[in-house]
């Protein structure tokens, strides 16, 4: 399955242990979404459309009410990549 150029860069930063933070209004419904590196830096170009996307390919999926981190599945879309570090 293919994925876009900034859909597999999300999950290129997921898998390097980012996550995805979400906010909610007094609905339960989802507000704002922020994609979050390890480091903390919040990465731009993040919008709720992209999250509903990855997390209907089930790349993406939230345990115990915490934040969204990647999934097997999610793991298996990304392509490697070299670390720049």
């Amino acid at each position: 399955m293919n994925i876009s150029r900034l859909e597999q860069r999300i999950l290129h930063l997921l898998a390097q242990g980012g996550r995805i933070e979400i906010e909610k209004d007094d609905n339960q419904k989802i507000e704002a979404v922020y994609c979050l590196t390890r480091e903390g830096w919040r990465y731009p170009g993040f919008d709720i459309p992209l999250f509903k996307k990855l997390k209907r390919r089930k790349a993406v999926a939230s345990s115990n009410g915490g934040a969204y981190r990647i999934t097997r599945e999610g793991l298996r879309l990304v392509r490697p990549q070299l670390d720049n570090r």
